[in-house]
């Protein structure tokens, strides 16, 4: 069984680290940067996983001397492979793509909040005044929608940008808009 150490087992532990360390971290950003910014773009839930795999790997390599570079760059190349082909298979189907991604939800929509959605998404009604806030939006009356993208993000879409854009494209992905508008018609 492997003594365990509190505070100094010897100098080439610290070397090994310094070096697997920075051949890793090197590797890592060259396969980054091969693999396109699809990768590192904001995180729906397929990427977020992707992600933590990756620092989950780099981690585990810096730190345990069981685990070799290669094994790690094989299991980098692994995950950015299969984020790729992922990415690659939502881009061309609309099916894979509604697996992989959640749709927005719709927040606040024409002057109501939606008591029910924010519910569900955990979000709050200070943390969307907040995002009002941060858009230099000084009052509801000029906000159309406020929406919760897959992403993670909160968005905010002022009328002024509906009335120029009068079709509403902006908002034309999120069921809860579509649903509402064919209710009024």
């Amino acid at each position: 069984m492997d003594k365990t150490v509190f505070f100094y087992s010897g100098i080439e532990p610290l070397i090994r680290i310094v070096v697997v360390g920075t051949l890793a971290y090197l590797s890592l950003l060259l396969l980054l940067r091969i693999s396109g910014k699809r990768t590192l773009a904001q995180l729906n839930a397929f990427d977020f996983v992707v992600t933590v795999a990756i620092g989950s790997t780099l981690g585990r390599l810096i730190t345990a001397k069981g685990v070799s570079l290669a094994e790690s760059i094989v299991a980098f190349l692994t995950l950015i492979s299969l984020q790729y082909i992922v990415s690659w298979f939502t881009v061309r189907s609309s099916k894979i793509d509604e697996w992989v991604t959640s749709d927005p939800s719709l927040l606040y929509f024409r002057g109501q909040f939606l008591q029910k959605t924010m519910r569900e998404q955990r979000i709050t009604h200070s943390q969307m005044l907040a995002v009002v806030r941060k858009n230099k939006i000084a009052s509801l009356q000029d906000v159309e929608a406020i929406v919760l993208e897959s992403t993670g993000i909160i968005a905010v879409v002022k009328k002024e940008t509906i009335r120029e854009h009068s079709d509403a494209l902006a908002l034309s992905n999120i069921p809860q808009v579509n649903a509402r508008q064919n209710l009024e018609e």
